[in-house]
Protein backbone atom coordinates (compact mmCIF):
# COMPACT_ATOMS: atom_id res chain seq x y z
CA UNK A 1 0.00 0.00 0.00
CA UNK A 2 1.27 3.39 -1.16
CA UNK A 3 0.22 6.50 1.15
CA UNK A 4 -0.97 9.69 -0.58
CA UNK A 5 -2.48 13.19 0.09
CA UNK A 6 -5.19 14.34 -2.09
CA UNK A 7 -6.73 18.11 -2.04
CA UNK A 8 -9.70 18.44 -3.87
CA UNK A 9 -11.30 21.93 -4.93
CA UNK A 10 -14.83 21.80 -5.18
CA UNK A 11 -17.05 25.08 -6.74
CA UNK A 12 -17.65 27.51 -4.84
CA UNK A 13 -21.10 28.57 -6.80
CA UNK A 14 -22.34 24.82 -4.52
CA UNK A 15 -23.93 25.47 -1.04
CA UNK A 16 -22.07 24.26 1.69
CA UNK A 17 -24.42 20.96 2.45
CA UNK A 18 -23.47 20.09 -1.24
CA UNK A 19 -20.06 20.46 -1.57
CA UNK A 20 -19.80 18.81 2.27
CA UNK A 21 -21.56 15.59 0.46
CA UNK A 22 -18.44 15.62 -1.77
CA UNK A 23 -16.40 14.26 1.05
CA UNK A 24 -18.98 11.03 1.30
CA UNK A 25 -18.57 10.80 -2.62
CA UNK A 26 -15.04 11.14 -2.62
CA UNK A 27 -14.22 8.68 0.36
CA UNK A 28 -16.69 6.14 -1.54
CA UNK A 29 -15.00 6.29 -4.55
CA UNK A 30 -11.53 5.55 -3.15
CA UNK A 31 -12.78 2.48 -0.92
CA UNK A 32 -14.52 1.33 -4.61
CA UNK A 33 -11.11 1.48 -6.12
CA UNK A 34 -9.57 -0.67 -3.17
CA UNK A 35 -7.83 2.33 -1.33
CA UNK A 36 -8.76 3.71 2.83
CA UNK A 37 -8.90 6.94 3.57
CA UNK A 38 -6.64 7.58 7.10
CA UNK A 39 -7.91 9.66 9.58
CA UNK A 40 -10.39 12.28 8.91
CA UNK A 41 -10.70 14.51 6.02
CA UNK A 42 -9.12 18.34 6.26
CA UNK A 43 -12.16 20.66 5.59
CA UNK A 44 -11.00 23.61 5.19
CA UNK A 45 -14.15 25.42 4.29
CA UNK A 46 -14.46 28.40 1.30
CA UNK A 47 -11.25 29.67 0.45
CA UNK A 48 -10.95 33.07 -2.48
CA UNK A 49 -8.84 31.11 -5.24
CA UNK A 50 -5.41 33.03 -6.08
CA UNK A 51 -6.74 33.01 -9.81
CA UNK A 52 -10.33 32.46 -11.45
CA UNK A 53 -10.68 28.89 -12.32
CA UNK A 54 -13.74 28.48 -14.55
CA UNK A 55 -14.86 31.70 -14.23
CA UNK A 56 -15.04 31.18 -10.41
CA UNK A 57 -13.43 33.33 -7.68
CA UNK A 58 -13.93 30.91 -4.24
CA UNK A 59 -13.79 27.38 -4.11
CA UNK A 60 -14.41 24.61 -0.64
CA UNK A 61 -11.09 22.81 -0.14
CA UNK A 62 -10.36 19.39 1.47
CA UNK A 63 -7.36 17.09 1.82
CA UNK A 64 -7.37 13.38 2.14
CA UNK A 65 -4.74 10.95 3.74
CA UNK A 66 -4.85 8.05 1.25
CA UNK A 67 -4.15 4.82 1.81
CA UNK A 68 -4.12 2.91 -1.61
CA UNK A 69 -2.19 0.21 -4.26
CA UNK A 70 -0.15 1.63 -7.10
CA UNK A 71 -2.55 2.79 -10.21
CA UNK A 72 -5.90 2.57 -7.85
CA UNK A 73 -6.49 5.86 -7.74
CA UNK A 74 -6.22 6.11 -11.47
CA UNK A 75 -9.67 5.75 -11.81
CA UNK A 76 -10.64 8.42 -9.13
CA UNK A 77 -8.96 10.93 -10.84
CA UNK A 78 -10.83 10.10 -14.23
CA UNK A 79 -14.04 10.85 -12.09
CA UNK A 80 -12.70 14.51 -11.15
CA UNK A 81 -11.34 15.39 -14.51
CA UNK A 82 -14.95 15.03 -15.35
CA UNK A 83 -17.04 16.24 -12.97
CA UNK A 84 -18.01 20.01 -13.25
CA UNK A 85 -17.82 20.13 -9.41
CA UNK A 86 -14.32 19.80 -9.07
CA UNK A 87 -12.32 22.60 -9.86
CA UNK A 88 -8.88 20.98 -9.19
CA UNK A 89 -7.34 18.25 -7.72
CA UNK A 90 -3.94 16.96 -6.73
CA UNK A 91 -2.68 13.80 -5.86
CA UNK A 92 0.65 13.36 -4.06
CA UNK A 93 2.16 10.17 -3.39
CA UNK A 94 3.62 10.85 0.07
CA UNK A 95 7.84 9.71 0.64
CA UNK A 96 7.35 7.16 3.59
CA UNK A 97 9.37 9.10 5.69
CA UNK A 98 6.65 11.45 5.56
CA UNK A 99 4.00 8.96 5.58
CA UNK A 100 5.60 6.90 8.54
CA UNK A 101 5.66 10.86 10.71
CA UNK A 102 1.58 11.16 9.94
CA UNK A 103 0.70 7.62 10.85
CA UNK A 104 -0.14 5.91 8.13
CA UNK A 105 3.06 3.56 7.85
CA UNK A 106 5.33 1.50 10.05
CA UNK A 107 8.62 3.21 9.70
CA UNK A 108 10.93 0.69 9.22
Amino acid sequence: MRAYELMVIISGKLDESTAHAWLKTITASVTAAGGSIHGNPDWWGKRRLAYPIQKQEDGYYAVFNILADGGAMDEVERGFRLSDDVLRHKLLRLPDAEAARRGMVSAA
